[in-house]
């Protein structure tokens, strides 16, 4: 493979599954470019349960951090993205969400006809095999397991409870006809396993003659010239390699790394660019702007009874589940600690829910445990509390022309105004869904922020002090047609030929929702843009 068809930079989500459905036609070759290893012999990252582990891996991890946050009292605040085969899909939690249609509309109305949620709802039907069977909302035939979670007995059906005293329904289907309320969410969970691109999509086509597959290549800079991008520049083995393509280079290197090679090529705003020594190749001003992120606040209760999940995490019966895991891929390991979720409006006047509520009934901080040994963390619930919507946005600029330096990240957490006014909506919403009389029979007290914070400024102190993110960074290379755009309704990067960008950077604003299953629509609905084919109508 010489000079393939398509050079594909970033094995992760998008990267995967673009792969995949390129290589489908045996008349093109792709080269797939991963700077991360081989995700094959990490057994863990099978393990649903050790996504907290695999997430905060160094060897898995590209160890990119915030600058400090000047909003939340200066702190540097961790931007885990994986880095592996399988990417940030390889090592996250594995919720399955798509937003609000409403979200997608807006990036049509804003100019990207195509991208509505009619448009895009045929290609998260392509995509997925959900537990629920082909309906209005869903497929049953493609790569992606979309598994069910099993409501707990104890804990489930007095939060559902707790959710009718306030007037929110219990739903059946996030992605329905209703889609404020709460239930349980759906996970990315393959017969037990966790079921990421790499392992849905590219494993089982990885024999392909047409597609070659190479890990530990970080990409260092595209190769432009005449307008066009022919190819890109890596270092193997800490050696310098070059892979040229003979139609077009595709980005899904993520909303970080994507707008650092980018710039690393002299493609961005000029100011920066000569800051840093960087040639000016091809002037784009919003490479790297419009950085959003799903800002997230805990908020911690101490149980009323020792039911919580910190009893599965005594040694023993953890051992006893792991063995089970392995011989046959169920029990506790084979799932994840959420008792509920819901999507609701904290304010009158909003048109889509503002709030994303998980309850789990496990300390964050929760380890294995056994007397005598170490203590365990706790019976406890832990409430995320995650900013649907976020108003602040930040950016990513180069820390210097090499591409061996990390990026630097201005998160921007709590900027806008709106933001810590909606943390503060939130911290009393949950208060008053566990002072239900249903929800207050699970809890003995309120640990964090605690009881005796009740004002606008002791809030707000806490938020500075604890808020972080969801680990979703979108919007680095937004999709779009006015002067900060990168890229157009096609995924094209403005005014350079051969270069398209797919993954979560083109997203003109980021969606009420966690963020992967997003990035695998838009690969999905790229492929079709690049391969020339009809867009999917909608009803399939």
């Amino acid at each position: 493979m010489s000079t393939p068809d398509y050079v594909v930079v970033g094995g992760g989500s998008a990267g995967c599954v673009l792969a995949a459905r390129l290589s489908e036609d045996p008349a093109v070759s792709v080269l797939l470019l991963e700077a991360g290893a081989s995700e094959a012999g990490w057994l863990k990252m099978r393990m649903p349960l050790a996504w907290r582990d695999t997430f905060m891996e160094p060897a898995l991890s590209w160890g990119f951090k915030s600058e400090p946050q000047a909003h939340a009292d200066g702190r540097v605040i961790p931007v885990p993205r994986g880095k592996v085969l399988g990417g940030t899909g390889s090592v996250n939690g594995m919720m399955y969400s798509r937003g609000v249609p409403a979200d997608y509309d807006d990036w049509a109305r804003g100019g990207l006809p195509g991208w509505s949620y009619a448009d895009v709802l045929p290609y998260f039907k392509r995509a997925e095999s959900n537990w629920r069977g082909a309906n209005d909302w869903h497929g049953a035939t493609g790569p992606l397991t979309v598994a069910r979670h099993q409501p707990d007995r104890y804990f489930y059906p007095a939060l559902i409870a707790a959710a009718r005293e306030l007037g929110f329904a219990e739903l059946e289907d996030f992605h329905g006809a209703q889609i404020e309320g709460f239930s349980t969410p759906d996970f990315t969970v393959h017969r037990g396993e966790r079921a990421s691109t790499v392992a849905r999509y590219l494993r089982p086509v990885m024999q392909r003659a047409n597609l070659k597959v190479i890990t530990g290549a970080q990409a260092a800079r595209l190769l432009v010239s005449g307008g066009r991008v022919r190819g890109v520049d890596c270092v193997i083995d800490g050696a310098a390699q070059c892979f040229k393509c003979a139609r077009e280079v595709l980005l899904a290197a993520g909303a970080i790394s994507t707008p650092q090679l980018l710039l690393l090529s002299g493609i961005g705003a000029p100011r920066q660019l000569e800051a840093h020594g960087v040639p000016v190749v091809h002037p784009l001003p919003g490479v790297g702007c419009n950085l959003q992120d799903h800002q997230s606040l805990g908020v911690m209760f101490r149980a009323r009874d020792p039911v919580s999940f910190d009893a599965q995490l005594r040694a023993d019966r953890l051992a006893w589940s792991l063995l089970r895991w392995l011989l046959f891929r169920s029990g506790p390991v084979a799932g994840l600690p959420v008792a509920a979720q819901g999507f609701v409006r904290t304010a009158e006047g909003l048109d889509r829910p503002d709030l994303q509520m998980l309850v789990s009934p496990v300390s964050m901080a929760a380890r294995p445990w056994f007397p005598l040994w170490r203590a365990g963390a706790g019976h406890v619930l832990s409430i995320a509390c995650v900013l649907a919507h976020p108003a602040s946005r930040g950016q990513v600029t180069l820390r210097s022309a090499d591409p061996r330096d990390p990026p630097r990240v201005q998160l921007g957490l709590l900027e806008a105004s709106a933001d810590r006014a909606a943390f503060r909506r939130f911290v009393r919403f949950v208060r008053q869904y566990f002072a239900t009389p249903a929800a207050r029979a699970l809890v003995a007290s309120e640990l964090l922020p605690g009881s005796a914070l009740s004002s606008d400024a002791e809030i707000d102190a806490y938020v500075r002090r604890n808020v972080g993110t969801a680990m979703h960074p979108t919007s680095t290379c937004a999709m779009g047609v006015d002067a900060d755009a990168v890229v157009d309704g096609q995924l094209k990067v403005h005014g350079l030929e051969g270069l398209r960008i797919v993954d979560a950077s083109v997203m003109p604003i980021i969606i009420g929702g966690n963020t992967n299953a997003p990035v695998i629509m838009i690969a999905e609905k790229a492929a079709d843009l690049i391969r020339g084919r009809p867009a999917l109508e909608a009803g399939t």
